[in-house]
């Protein structure tokens, strides 16, 4: 499978964000989130032992799941990071911005790229680099209208992720202006979060989705 088809091939485009997540936390979250139907986890760099959580993230994805699974990072600034989430087994890595060297690196790495953009201008350099996707980037500053104003210059088969202040009662409205794609973070995920608010949170994700992406 190439790295393209591994994120277009994701049944449910939702990637569960878990910044400051503690390494002994990371087996339980992340099997619970499997169980609810995620399949994309991304542990932004700047949490405590990513790279120990992206290892720990890794192997509980593949004692569960037979599918396949995009484990990897979020915040990723630099080459070197991206070798480094390689080396933990990771194939996703997620940026807050639209780095050239970090989208080759991914790529080269045969890795998920979904960096994030703002501009129509950062969304066509990405995508020329090889981008997986596109991480819109803060969606909530956008806006359902905004991704929708740049999204008709971009390719039809772009694939636009808004990330960013969104929970799942605002997927219908991005579905609209051609989003299919979301990642969660606090509304999600926080450190010292129930785990069973956790869970709920991760099950109307999955039902909304599910009911607004067909």
């Amino acid at each position: 499978m190439t790295v393209e088809n591994k994120w277009r091939e994701l049944d449910r485009k939702l990637v569960a964000i878990l910044r400051g997540i503690d390494p002994g936390d990371v087996s339980e979250v992340v099997t619970q989130l499997l169980e609810t139907g995620f399949r994309a986890i991304e542990i932004p760099l700047n949490s405590p032992d990513p790279f120990r959580s992206i290892e720990s993230a890794v192997k509980a994805a593949e004692k569960h799941s037979p599918r396949a699974c995009l484990i990897g990072a979020g915040t990723v600034l630099s080459v070197d990071d991206v070798k480094a989430v390689r080396s933990s087994g990771g194939n996703l890595i997620v940026s807050p911005n639209t780095n050239e060297a970090v989208i080759e690196a991914t790529i080269e790495n045969t890795m998920v790229s979904l960096p994030g953009v703002f501009t129509a201008t950062e969304a066509h350099m990405a995508l020329a680099k090889g981008a997986s996707g596109l991480k819109f980037f803060p969606a909530s500053i956008l806006g359902p209208k905004g991704i929708a104003a740049i999204k008709v210059i971009l390719p039809a088969d772009a694939g636009i992720c808004a990330v960013g202040g969104i929970e799942p009662s605002d997927f219908p409205a991005y579905f609209a202006s051609g989003v299919n794609g979301f990642g969660l973070g606090s509304c999600l995920y926080a450190p010292g979060k129930p785990l069973g608010d956790i869970i709920e949170c991760a099950r109307s994700a999955i039902t909304v989705y599910d009911q607004h992406s067909r």
